[in-house]
């Protein structure tokens, strides 16, 4: 078997997973329901401002961080917005393990 033939076994073992296919359950949830999306939507972009002004080092203002956070808490109210996150979590976990397990097989070379 070659590399690329495992690639793709693992391609498909990832689609076939419970985490894939659970986020992708909930994900297709969301996307039906343009109250929820747009939600969502919001808050992503909220959340990414953040995580941009905390990566550049500036002043975050706490007003900002809860302002975060009381979005997200509103949305997890909702169970399937609860879900997708939960579900989009786990697969986050299932996509970084894999990838850590490949990067610290070829760590030698990328020195």
């Amino acid at each position: 078997m070659n590399v690329y033939d495992t690639a793709n076994k693992l391609a498909e073992e990832i689609k076939q997973s419970e985490e894939y296919t659970n986020f992708k359950k909930y994900k297709n949830e969301i996307e039906s329901n343009i109250e929820l999306k747009t939600k969502i939507s919001e808050f992503e972009k909220k959340r990414q401002q953040l995580q941009l002004l905390t990566i550049k080092g500036e002043d975050i203002v706490q007003e900002k961080a809860i302002e975060v956070q009381n979005i997200y808490a509103d949305l997890i109210k909702d169970d399937t917005t609860l879900k997708y996150f939960d579900s989009e979590m786990k697969f986050s976990v299932l996509i970084a393990d894999v990838n850590k397990i490949i990067g610290d097989a070829i760590k030698d070379v990328l020195k």
